[in-house]
C-alpha cells in the first residue's frame, strides 16, 4: 500500500504549515511508514493511505514517485 507522508525536514522546530512537505512511501501499515522514516530525523505530521482515485489522481502529477526505503 502507498501512503502519503507530510513532514517538515526540521525535527527541532515547531511545524509551519509553509514548510510542509510531503513524500510517497510504499508500507504495509502506518506505523511501518512511520519506522521506515525513523533514521530521517523527520518531523512527521500525518501519514494516510492514498488509494482508489485519490492515488490515480496523485499519479497525475509530475512529481509523482514512491520512495523505497
Amino acid at each position: 500500500m502507498i501512503f502519503k507522508v507530510y513532514f517538515q525536514d526540521n525535527f527541532t522546530q515547531v511545524p509551519v504549515r509553509e514548510n510542509t512537505k510531503s513524500i510517497y512511501i510504499e508500507g504495509e501499515s502506518e506505523q511501518d511508514v512511520r519506522l521506515k522514516l525513523k533514521d530521517h530525523q523527520y518531523n512527521i505530521e500525518f501519514v494516510t493511505p492514498v488509494t482508489g482515485a485519490f492515488l490515480e489522481y496523485e499519479q497525475q502529477n509530475e512529481d509523482f514517485s514512491v520512495e523505497k526505503i
